[in-house]
């Protein structure tokens, strides 16, 4: 079993940053892609970025791309989402994700989920 918790966020002014943090509780999981998704209020889970075991290969939505970082530290079995730049459109829920073979961005490549963090952002 993979437990993932995400922290990091918080209240922020536009054009500000946040860096979330998901740690993974088992060693394994430096074996798995992982993903952030984000979900607002009304709205579906969507992908934000994703990031491959060995931290090689990255990939980010459009809508976020040149604004947020994807990393990881294996070491420490955490994933990290810099986001810089930020609009009131990015304000959701935002979760990590992990258990792909490989990048993905659809929610159903990924076995576990973390509880998300509310990532806010005023104008």
């Amino acid at each position: 079993q993979v437990h993932l918790v995400e922290s990091g966020g918080g209240l922020v002014q536009a054009g500000g940053s946040l860096r979330l943090s998901c740690a993974a509780s088992i060693r394994s999981f430096s074996s798995y892609a992982v993903g952030w998704f984000r979900q607002a209020p009304g709205k579906e889970r969507e992908f934000v970025a994703a990031i491959s075991w060995s931290g090689g290969n990255t990939d980010y939505s459009d809508s976020v791309k040149g604004r947020f970082t994807i990393s990881r530290d294996n070491a420490n079995n955490t994933v990290y989402l810099q986001m810089n730049s930020l609009k009131p459109e990015d304000t959701a829920v935002y979760y990590c994700a992990a258990g792909a073979f490989k990048i993905a961005t659809t929610t159903g490549e990924y076995d576990y989920w973390g509880q998300g963090t509310q990532v806010t952002v005023s104008s």
